[in-house]
């Protein structure tokens, strides 16, 4: 029975899984740690695998691997493939007045036009998380760095780059899902737009031409064979993709079907036969790693609000879980704004966290427990709802990630998001969907191999829009003070 490997290399840690082929059963796996921050040195990343690697007993009876990445990140490199400078990460806010620039350049000082022309260029008006986004801090910021550019990468291209030996910038390899989020594929044509590079750089569109950026690859296009000096020369390897394209991948969904991911970021995404083209910048039109399109809608602050709630109440997740339920729907009018990091969804940058209606009656730690459950569950109907005013009809959702291990959280989603959710078991949905990527390029198939995904639990609650419209009124109140 042949092997295959499926690489998750998140902002937090990088996992594999190693599974069978043909009936995606799981053999072994390992995880890493990564460093904390919003700029990496990619070095911390390769080293990481490797323990990850050693620690799922190795890949020598792996036929073909593929990688899953954090998407967004930029990874710089000059004409002999040295790293230029620590990778910026999705999450690094920096790039948030570049962005807002480049809408108001696109759009010739008008917002509204650039938007519309930014969506309809590439399906996303950038935002501070986007590649594009940090090119033009990089170019405003860090001249010198930008002048010595040679190629860009993203974290998954970079790690698949490494796996095949990195021979030549003209090797790196990426995929549809990964490359839609840059800013500058058009994952309509499947073609770089080179003059939107150029902008975000600051020069014209001849003095990017010789920039390298990865070839982009079909779904189940083999990127070549591993280093051998690596041991990995009888592995052969997959085009990789984002990890939100890899969720979906891994969880089985087709067009029409949507999931909820809580992890370190808050994303609904749905798997569509069509694009969008969301000129308000709330959902961003990006491929999936089958060939279809993922129009997603994507938050800084998702299972670490939980986290710092947690804390905040000195217990564990489950001590979370049990007083968040203990208290009432509403928490007694006590509600949360969790945009501790900012936030991208709505598109906030600066803003930061609120607790509001703060009474005798609402100041309990079951309801602080509630109100931060509720608040993660609203920015996230905020989400759905976005979605829907693009055409999406989201009726139910596959929640995965770790705030879904949350009895909370599984319980009380329903009556916020308004939908039926489906809780899958726990699992490493984006190195999974790598691992099937990867058996589908081993196969050569015209479709991936039919995986199952265990048993799926699924919860129903009645709606509670009460709830939901105070959040709401909470975070326009937060959004109406920050804009002015």
């Amino acid at each position: 029975m042949a092997l295959v490997a499926g690489i998750d290399s998140s902002t937090q840690s990088c996992k594999v899984v190693i599974r069978e082929a043909d009936t995606g059963r799981l053999v072994r796996s390992g995880s890493a740690a990564h460093p904390p921050g919003t700029e990496v040195d990619p070095e911390a990343w390769w080293t990481a695998l490797g323990s990850a690697v050693e620690a799922a007993g190795g890949l020598a009876d792996v036929a073909a691997l593929a990688v899953a990445g954090q998407q967004h990140g930029l990874v710089c490199l000059d004409p002999e493939g040295r790293v230029i400078r620590p990778a910026l990460l999705w999450n690094d806010t920096r790039s948030a007045d570049a962005a807002v620039d480049l809408v108001r350049e696109l759009g010739d000082g008008d917002l509204a036009v650039g938007s519309s022309r930014w969506a309809d260029a590439v399906g996303t008006v950038p935002v501070a998380s986007l590649t594009v986004s940090k090119l033009r801090w990089l170019a405003d910021h860090e001249p010198q760095h930008a002048e010595r550019l040679a190629a860009i990468a993203l974290p998954h291209d970079w790690l698949t780059w490494r796996l095949s030996g990195a021979a030549s910038l003209d090797t790196l390899v990426t995929d549809r899902s990964d490359a839609s989020g840059t800013g500058y594929f058009d994952a309509v044509t499947g073609a770089y737009r080179h003059d939107l590079l150029a902008l975000a750089l600051r020069r014209h569109v001849a003095e990017v031409a010789d920039i390298v950026l990865p070839r982009v690859l079909a779904p189940n296009e083999p990127a070549g064979r591993g280093d051998a000096a690596l041991g990995l020369g009888h592995v052969t390897l997959g085009p990789g993709c984002g990890d939100n394209a890899g969720a979906a991948l891994g969880l089985g969904l087709v067009p029409g079907q949507t999931s909820l991911s809580l992890g370190t970021s808050g994303v609904v995404a749905s798997v569509s036969s069509t694009p969008t083209h969301d000129a308000s910048g709330l959902v961003s039109g990006f491929a999936d790693a089958t060939g279809h399109f993922l129009p997603l809608a994507c938050t800084l602050n998702a299972s670490r609000v939980l986290d710092a709630t947690a804390g905040l109440l000195g217990v564990d997740h489950a001590g979370l879980s049990e007083l968040a339920l203990a208290a009432t729907p509403g928490a007694d009018g006590l509600v949360l704004v969790p945009y501790l990091e900012g936030e991208r969804t709505p598109n906030l940058p600066t803003a930061t966290g609120s607790l509001h209606h703060l009474t005798l009656a609402s100041m309990t730690r079951p309801n602080l427990a509630r109100a931060a459950v509720e608040g993660l569950l609203g920015l996230m109907a905020g989400c759905v709802t976005a979605l829907a005013a693009q055409g999406v009809d989201v009726r139910r959702v596959t929640l995965v990630g770790g705030a879904a291990r949350s009895d909370a959280v599984r319980q009380i989603a329903p009556s916020l998001l308004g939908v039926t959710v489906d809780v899958p078991e726990p699992g490493e949905y984006v190195a999974d969907g790598a691992a099937r990527q990867a058996a589908w390029v081993l196969s050569g198939g015209a479709t991936p191999p039919d995986w199952a995904i265990g048993e799926v639990a699924t919860f129903d609650a009645d709606p509670t829009p009460d709830v939901v419209a105070r959040y709401s009124a909470a975070a326009d109140e937060v959004a109406a003070r920050l804009r002015g």
